[in-house]
C-alpha cells in the first residue's frame, strides 16, 4: 500500500475540533471569480441542465479542461454547449455518458482518458433524479431507478476514473448530495434514503483513499430553482398513474400532490454550487472538506455533520485507521 501522505502531518496539528468538515457556507462567500483552473481536467455527469451545465460552463471559462457528459446524444443541450465551446474557444468535451450503464461508463471516461492523454483530475458526480411519494406508494421499479442514478451511477463512475487518479497519485471526486442526505422530510421517496446512502459511501471512499492523496468531498445543496423539479414530477406522475389502489388509499392527500412539485419561491442562485466547487478544488490537496453545505437560507444539516465527525474521530482516531480518520476530518 502506498505511503500515508502528508496529509497525516495534520493529525498531531490540532487536539480538538472537526469544523472543518461541516464548514456553513454563506451566500456572500460562494464567489469564485478569480478561481483559475488552468490545468485541471474536470468530468461531470448531468450536464444537460442545473449544477452540471452550469459547472461545465463556468469551469471551462476558468480555464479548465471540462469533459460535459450526458445521456441520449444526440440531443439540442449538447449541441448548445458544443456551440458555446466553438463560439468562446473553451476546452469544453461533450461525452455521451448514461450513468446507469457499466459499459456506457467505461467507454466514456476512456474516451475523456484519451483526450486529456491521462488519468481525470477531478470527477464531479452531478447526474440524479428525484421521486416524490410516501415510501409505501414507491414500486420496486421506481425504487430501483432511483438508486441505480443516484448510487450505483455515482460508484460506477468513481471506480472508472480511480485506476487513473491513483496512476496520477492525485485527484478529486465531487459527490453531489443534498440536505436531505442528513435529514429527512416525509412523501419525498426514497430521494433521502439514496442520498443517505450517498453519503456513506462517499465518506467511507473519502478514508480510504487518503493513501493515494485522492480527496472526496460532499456537496450538500438546499433547494435550487433547476430542472430537478420538472423531471422529478415527470418520473412522480408516471408512478402515480401505474400506483395500486392498495397502497395510494393510505395516503390520499400526499397522493394528490405527487407530481405537481414545480419549485417555485426558490430563489436561490444555483451558481452557488460551481462556486463552492470551485473554491474547494483552489485549496491545497489534504485540507479540502469531507462535506460543504451549500445554500443561503436554512442549512439543518449542520449540527449533523458536526457531531458525525467528532464521532467518527473519537471512535476510530486512536485505532489503526486513525490517520485517515484525521486527514480526512482535518484534525
Amino acid at each position: 500500500m502506498p505511503q500515508l501522505n502528508r496529509r497525516n502531518l495534520l493529525a498531531g496539528a490540532a487536539a480538538t475540533g472537526v469544523l472543518a468538515a461541516s464548514v456553513s457556507v454563506r451566500a456572500s462567500d460562494l464567489v469564485a471569480s478569480d478561481v483559475d483552473l488552468t490545468g485541471k481536467s474536470i468530468l461531470i455527469t448531468g450536464c444537460s441542465s442545473g449544477f452540471g451545465r452550469l459547472a461545465a460552463e463556468d469551469f471551462a471559462r476558468k480555464g479548465a479542461k471540462v469533459f460535459a457528459t450526458m445521456r441520449n446524444l444526440p440531443r439540442p443541450e449538447a449541441d448548445e454547449l458544443m456551440a458555446l465551446a466553438a463560439e468562446e474557444e473553451l476546452d469544453l468535451h461533450v461525452i455521451e455518458i448514461d450513468v446507469l450503464s457499466d459499459e456506457m461508463v467505461v467507454q466514456g471516461v476512456a474516451r475523456a482518458e484519451e483526450i486529456n492523454g491521462g488519468g481525470i483530475d477531478i470527477l464531479v458526480n452531478n447526474a440524479g433524479i428525484g421521486l416524490s411519494s410516501p415510501v409505501e406508494v414507491q414500486d420496486m421499479a421506481a425504487t430501483q431507478l432511483i438508486f441505480d442514478t443516484n448510487v450505483f451511477g455515482c460508484h460506477r463512475m468513481a471506480r472508472a476514473v480511480l485506476p487513473g487518479m491513483r496512476t496520477k497519485g492525485s485527484g478529486q471526486i465531487f459527490q453531489i448530495s443534498s440536505q436531505l442526505g442528513r435529514v429527512i422530510v416525509p412523501n419525498a421517496g426514497h430521494y433521502s434514503a439514496t442520498k443517505f446512502a450517498l453519503e456513506a459511501m462517499s465518506e467511507q471512499l473519502a478514508y480510504e483513499l487518503v493513501p493515494h492523496n485522492i480527496d472526496v468531498t460532499i456537496i450538500e445543496p438546499g433547494g435550487y430553482p433547476t430542472k430537478v423539479w420538472v423531471n422529478r414530477n415527470i418520473l412522480t406522475r408516471e408512478l402515480k398513474a401505474r400506483a395500486d389502489e392498495v397502497h395510494t388509499s393510505g395516503y390520499p392527500q400526499a397522493v394528490a400532490r405527487m407530481g405537481e412539485e414545480d419549485g417555485s419561491g426558490r430563489t436561490a442562485d444555483p451558481m452557488d454550487v460551481p462556486n463552492a466547487m470551485a473554491q474547494i478544488i483552489a485549496m491545497p490537496p489534504g485540507t479540502r472538506p469531507l462535506r460543504r453545505e451549500v445554500h443561503p437560507g436554512a442549512k439543518p444539516q449542520i449540527a449533523i455533520n458536526k457531531v458525525s465527525a467528532e464521532v467518527q474521530v473519537g471512535w476510530l482516531g486512536q485505532s489503526g485507521y486513525g490517520p485517515w480518520i484525521k486527514a480526512v476530518h482535518n484534525v
